[in-house]
């Protein structure tokens, strides 16, 4: 994973971050059994929503690739696009050569920042402030690969809708440990 990180800090952030808004807006909602009460209040809800679905379901996606070093796992491309798939599939190659695997997976507390101006939008900034301490790299002999516990890493993310309906991350950048709590 630190390796993982390290890459991320170099790799992801070199097209630069995008400005982030002064006022954040959570894109949290609460849920109910009522079906009126769980439909998006607008197509702007709507978007946000699924940004953040498909956001969640990357680092999902990755997580579970990354227990077996899977960089051709099929559903990386179902939630990342671009650099972000790039960055993942890279990272999962390294660790497959290396003899690398990692257990567990982060823990995500993500909320949408900004959206375009598109009714509705089609693209959405994502703020996350992902724990990594629950999902640490060993050797495929099942030895940790080092003593380095993970942290938490603040994530700013840029997830946009496909020509196919599909939102997916297209870039992502992460932030040294211990920059958010």
């Amino acid at each position: 994973m630190a390796i993982a990180v390290a890459l991320i800090l170099t790799g992801c952030g070199s097209r630069g971050r995008p400005a982030m808004p002064t006022t954040p807006t959570s894109s949290s909602s609460v849920r109910s059994s009522s079906p009126a009460a769980t439909a998006p209040a607008s197509p702007a809800e709507a978007a946000r929503r699924d940004a953040l679905a498909a956001y969640l379901g990357m680092w999902k996606a990755y997580a579970q690739a990354s227990h077996t070093s899977d960089w051709q796992a099929p559903n990386l491309s179902q939630y990342a696009s671009g650099d972000a798939l790039q960055f993942v599939t890279r990272n999962l190659y390294a660790d497959h050569y290396n003899g690398l695997i990692s257990k567990g997976e982060p823990v995500n507390k993500p909320r949408v920042t900004s959206a375009g101006q598109e009714n509705p939008p089609k693209s959405v900034m994502v703020v996350d402030c992902a724990d990594d301490r629950n999902w640490l790299q060993y050797r495929t002999d099942g030895s940790l690969l080092d003593s380095t516990p993970g942290a938490l890493h603040r994530v700013v993310a840029e997830v946009r809708l496909h020509t196919d309906g599909k939102w997916r991350v297209t870039q992502f950048g992460i932030d040294s440990a211990g920059s958010c709590q």
